[in-house]
């Protein structure tokens, strides 16, 4: 009985669940069908009984061939699928590769062999059949999707672990055309010439044209070299457009058009240097031609001859800024920025000024400067200062102060400018152009959109927004300097500067110029001349700059730990249990230039606010403005600094350390 009802003597229809159902329904009712006829009629339900049998034979016969026919049709698909996944993992255009657990290669499709050659691939190490796809397949995460460059194709590579499969999918037709599209983005770039009306104004008109005629050329023959185009907008400006590929090899290339142009010039005595701002990465030419515009501006705010090449919310770069901003023969922009001034302190309820932390005899003899040209246009101005962290220079002037009611009346605290500012009220910035560095970051915030900046220190990447006016001079020794140079055109009728002001803004040229042997000009002795004269007392300003005995030693005691970096840098590296003043600091590395052979110096301290402060100078060879914003700082060129939160001073010397020898390594020769 079991043998005829094993699941092998019953139809192929029956083994089908839907199926079987059915016909136990039809045999149900033709029963029930077959005893309610008998019930009525014997001969009724015979012929019931015959035409049920005949019909139940029908049924069961067509209902066998449906059966039969889907099991066909289930097999015939079944087999067609296998036969598809077979074909498909032999011949679809990924490259399977599977790995043994020794990372043997065990099997590899044609697709994937193609790209070996006729090298025999299987039962061998991967790494001995192919060393750089072995360092690719050991790199990438496993399950993620990796571009990678193997065999001058580009690959999308996927590593499954646990069937020890390894996938790739061949990208490069694809990456060829993203690189394509990336090489063809525009470039917009502005070139000025930074002195051309200071040499001009000497020049014949033959030699002007000269002149002319040759940086043109020199411009032209550089664009056509990289494949540009260059279109001169004025006589000292021109417009660059450029392909990103273009960029990137004037970038490998250093930009020595400015190297070439400043050397020639000045073999002819007529010093010429290039700056350009250069943007890229946008699809908008609008938003291009305003970044590169701005890209000059902080080109020309660090000083000129130099490039700054920045795309939308990215890091600047830079390249060039060798040589020391040269000096302004004409005092016309200090007389319309003078004039601008006036008028924006007419239109403003109150002047705020504020110099840097740890302020010098600089930022706040520029505080003074500025409250003094506010009241001679009957403008009330308040000097923002933290008493509470002043250097001992700065103490010995706040108290002499106190001889000068009015003036001493005038400083307020950080909380005191908060509550007395307005919204038509402006803010000036002095001796420095970076907001995290002001003495009330809050009030900058309060009034950002109401400053005013006044520097002599090249501008860095971090700058106001939407500054009312700008003065940035690098060429200067100081902003005292600059200030001073103000008072020439303001009004004769009203009071002028005191003594203690004069005394306080020369004393901040004097100690920014290093007793006025360093970043001094004509116009340098011009404004320590005006203020020697306006009473500045000699006397006194030896009082400001006194050391005291702490200090005195302190900074000997730095001097003894000196070391030599490329023998003609020298490094001091403070104790790391040791906090020193940042002046004293300062001081030592204007020291260590003092020694022969000496270019510049570096002097790394543990500060009182927890930070490590490296101070930065050099005699103007070696820019240490470079180095310094590389760390996070800046500064000028032959003085410059740094605050770095978070590290030792072991670490901090060691960083500087490896920019300093990645900056001395020599270029790779081109071909």
């Amino acid at each position: 009985m079991n043998k005829i009802f094993s699941r092998a003597n019953v139809p192929e229809f029956l083994q089908n669940r839907r199926l079987r159902g059915i016909a136990v329904l039809m045999a149900l009712l033709a029963i029930l069908g077959i005893v309610l006829s008998f019930l009525l009629n014997w001969i009724f339900g015979l012929v019931i009984l015959v035409l049920v049998g005949i019909s139940m034979l029908l049924v069961f016969n067509t209902m066998a061939e449906i059966g039969a026919d889907t099991t066909q049709y289930i097999s015939d698909l079944s087999f067609r699928i296998q036969q598809g996944e077979q074909e498909a993992l032999i011949r679809m255009p990924p490259g399977v590769m599977i790995l043994g657990d020794n990372d043997q290669v065990e099997w590899v499709n044609p697709y994937l062999q193609h790209y070996f050659g006729d090298t025999d691939v299987l039962n061998r190490p991967l790494n001995d059949v192919d060393e750089d796809l072995a360092k690719l397949v050991a790199s990438v995460e496993p399950q993620t999707m990796t571009t990678v460059r193997w065999r001058d194709y580009r690959f999308t590579l996927y590593v499954q672990p646990d069937f020890h499969a390894v996938y790739l999918y061949d990208i490069t037709h694809y990456q060829l055309i993203q690189e394509q599209y990336d090489n063809e983005k525009i470039a917009i770039g502005q070139i000025f010439l930074d002195n051309y009306d200071e040499i001009t104004q000497s020049m014949t008109d033959q030699d002007i044209s000269n002149l002319r005629n040759y940086v043109t050329n020199e411009l032209s023959a550089w664009v056509q070299q990289f494949d540009m185009y260059l279109k001169q907008l004025d006589d000292d400006h021109y417009f660059v457009l450029a392909y990103a590929k273009s960029l990137a090899a004037i970038e490998a290339d250093k930009f020595k058009i400015l190297d070439t142009i400043r050397e020639s010039t000045s073999k002819q005595n007529f010093p010429l240097t290039l700056s350009m701002g250069i943007a890229y990465g946008d699809a908008n030419l609008n938003k291009l031609a305003d970044q590169a515009q701005s890209n000059l501006d902080l080109a020309l705010g660090r000083g000129g001859d130099q490039v700054v090449v920045k795309a939308a919310d990215q890091e600047a770069r830079y390249y060039g800024g060798k040589t020391n901003p040269m000096e302004k023969r004409t005092r016309v922009r200090a007389r319309m920025i003078s004039q601008a001034l006036q008028e924006l302190m007419s239109e403003s309820d109150q002047i705020f000024v504020q110099g840097h932390t740890q302020p010098d005899m600089d930022s706040l003899g520029a505080c003074l400067g500025i409250r003094r040209i506010a009241k001679m246009n009957n403008k009330t101005c308040w000097i923002v200062l933290d008493k509470e962290t002043v250097h001992s220079d700065v103490q010995r002037l706040l108290d002499n102060l106190k001889a000068y009611p009015d003036v001493d009346a005038a400083i307020i605290s950080p909380a005191e400018a908060l509550e007395k500012a307005t919204d038509q009220s402006m803010l000036l910035m002095v001796d420095h152009s970076k907001p995290s560095i002001s003495i009330s970051a809050e009030l900058y915030q309060r009034l950002e959109n109401r400053v005013m900046i006044i520097d002599h220190h090249r501008r860095g990447e971090e700058f106001p927004e939407n500054p009312l006016l700008v003065y940035i001079e690098p060429y200067a020794s100081s902003t005292c300097e600059l200030i001073t140079e103000m008072f020439e055109y303001q009004s004769q009728e009203s009071e002028p500067i005191n003594k203690l002001e004069a005394t306080a803004m020369l004393t901040g040229i004097f100690v920014d110029t290093k007793h006025f042997s360093l970043r001094t000009g004509t116009r340098t002795f011009d404004a320590a001349s005006y203020l020697r004269s306006a009473g500045a007392d000699a006397v006194e300003m030896q009082q400001y700059m006194k050391e005291n005995v702490d200090s005195y030693l302190q900074r000997n005691h730095l001097i003894e730990m000196v070391e030599f970096v490329n023998e003609d840098m020298a490094l001091i590296t403070g104790e790391e249990d040791q906090t020193y003043d940042p002046v004293t600091a300062a001081q030592a590395a204007d020291d260590l230039l003092n020694m022969s052979g000496v270019d510049a110096s570096f002097v790394i301290t543990r500060r009182a606010d927890g930070r490590v402060g490296i101070s930065a100078r050099s005699l103007g060879e070696i820019n240490v403005q470079l180095t310094m914003e590389a760390m996070g700082g800046g500064g000028h060129l032959s003085n410059a600094a740094t605050q770095i939160s978070d590290k030792t001073v072991a670490e901090v010397k060691q960083e500087l350390l490896d920019i300093l020898n990645h900056a001395n390594e020599p270029e790779p020769a081109t071909t």
